[in-house]
């Protein structure tokens, strides 16, 4: 597969230093298990760019007979999502605009830091590629950045977009992802949660299908 997408830290040197750059930037572990919390009661649920596995590992623990499975384009990031849970979690190599899966495989799907390294095109494909694998049920729970809460948040929101790129990110400081998510066939869309980080605003947005 083409490496077409952007590494986590968007330089693949980098990729052994994201989850303590991640903890210490994005107050991660605080909106991931927010995220979690909210999921009710989820049978099967797909990480989508499931990155490091920090997300995965918080699911295990909270909903232990949930099956999972997490998908992520980037094989050197995935290596280390191994190391951190072990062989018996599945794990699959895929883009997340063109997920690897049969419809109506997921009655959730969550994703966290992976839409701003999306253009516009890509992230209306991929969560129309989401809504066709969730169930009737299902529901989309999507952590990002988000529209700052104040201009401290907007500037602080600069070292961002110049690490993964403006027109990338652009939909998320805009505040625009919701209305993605309702485009893309979602209902009730709404965002749930909003905090400040040290690198700008990031929220939780949930659909259902």
């Amino acid at each position: 597969m083409a490496e077409s997408f952007i590494p986590a830290l968007r330089f693949h040197a980098l990729t052994r230093l994201y989850d303590p750059v991640v903890r210490m930037t994005t107050r991660e572990l605080t909106i991931k298990k927010r995220l979690v919390d909210g999921l009710g009661r989820p049978r099967r649920i797909l990480d989508l760019g499931c990155g490091t596995g920090t997300l995965l590992a918080l699911l295990r623990e909270r909903h232990p007979d949930a099956d999972l499975v997490g998908l992520d384009a980037d094989p050197r990031i995935i290596e280390i999502a191994r190391e951190k849970l072990g062989p018996d979690l599945q794990i699959e190599i895929g883009d997340a605009t063109a997920p690897p899966f049969a419809p109506g495989s997921f009655d959730r799907v969550v994703s966290s830091l992976v839409f701003h390294h999306l253009t516009r095109a890509q992230k209306s494909t991929a969560l129309r590629a989401i809504h066709a694998l969730l169930t009737d049920d299902g529901e989309l729970h999507l952590a990002d950045w988000s529209a700052p809460h104040d201009p401290l948040m907007r500037t602080l929101f600069l070292g961002v977009q110049l690490l993964d790129g403006f027109e990338t990110t652009r939909d998320n400081v805009e505040g625009e992802l919701p209305r993605l998510v309702s485009a893309a066939g979602f209902r009730q869309v709404e965002e749930i949660h909003r905090q400040r980080t040290p690198l700008g605003s990031m929220s939780i947005i949930r659909g259902l299908r």
